[in-house]
């Protein structure tokens, strides 16, 4: 701690760290375990409103407003809670302007909630690392695999179900054919070509037994089905992304201002009154 001599008048003023990590350290402590708590209460209740029945639970448009929701609430009360502490808990600065104090609290709080935000996406982060390993590890395997690990199975097996043949267990190659066509045209061009297209009638309609009609019909219903349900999955990605943005930024706003309240208390001035005065003058 240096010491600043004023040569004008004799005084000494004590000037204190500017960053305090230790109240830093505390709030993100308190915003991290709090987050979890709220997570864990969140997934309870998300599993609450759900359900496999129809006309029963919360509909997925009512579920995703309403997690969204949820990821701001609980930002606010964490990050509020960390902010709180890391603005009560550091050291008071001495000889420095109102104004300076307020800074310090307020960026004390947003480093609190910059430290939580740090320390809980290493911690999602882990698990997937992991996984990655694993995968990366077993490579082989899985592209031994991959007409089995494809998304797009379900499409290829709904393209070559059939109620007129005895023999779908010998279809194992061309469910891995149409998989695969399947996810490298949605990957290339969101879409199926014309010249793929006609392909996947032929196969159907060979495997199948329909007629070339109904086996193109049959190819463009699949493909339509295909296509809303990436978009669907599109949307909802992207409102989850959405969601968690804004969450962040009222999260920082929440800690600023209260690590500026948790100052204001620990100086005694919150509000604007000197709350030390005020309980002397009222004993």
């Amino acid at each position: 701690m240096a010491q600043l001599v004023d040569a004008s008048n004799g005084s000494v003023a004590i000037e204190t760290p500017g960053v305090s990590w230790g109240a830093i350290l505390a709030g993100a402590a308190a915003a991290c375990a709090l987050t979890l708590l709220l997570l864990s209460l969140g997934v309870g209740l998300g599993f609450a409103v759900v359900s496999p029945w129809d006309s029963r639970g919360a509909s997925s448009t009512s579920f995703e407003i309403g997690t969204g929701l949820y990821f701001i609430v609980m930002a606010m009360i964490s990050s509020g809670l960390g902010g709180y502490l890391a603005g009560r808990l550091r050291r008071k600065s001495i000889g420095l302007e109102t104004a300076e104090v307020q800074f310090r609290d307020t960026a004390h709080g947003f480093l609190a909630w910059a430290v939580a935000s740090i320390v809980g996406a290493v911690l999602l982060a882990s698990p997937a690392s992991s996984l990655l390993g694993s995968a990366t590890g077993g490579a082989a395997q899985a592209a031994a695999s991959a007409s089995q690990s494809s998304p797009m199975n379900n499409y290829a097996d709904t393209l070559l179900r059939s109620d007129n043949r005895a023999d779908q267990q010998s279809l194992a190659d061309t469910r891995g054919e149409i998989a695969r066509l399947l996810t490298s045209s949605f990957h290339a061009n969101n879409d199926v070509n014309a010249a793929d297209r006609a392909y996947l009638v032929k196969a159907v309609a060979a495997r199948t037994g329909l007629s070339q009609a109904d086996a193109e019909k049959h190819v463009n219903d699949v493909i339509t089905q295909a296509k809303s349900d990436l978009d669907k999955a599109r949307k909802a990605a992207m409102l989850t992304a959405i969601w968690l943005t804004l969450s962040l930024f009222i999260g920082a706003f929440a800690a600023a201002a209260a690590a500026w309240e948790g100052g204001g208390v620990r100086d005694g001035t919150w509000g604007g009154v000197n709350m030390r005065e005020t309980l002397a003058r009222s004993r």
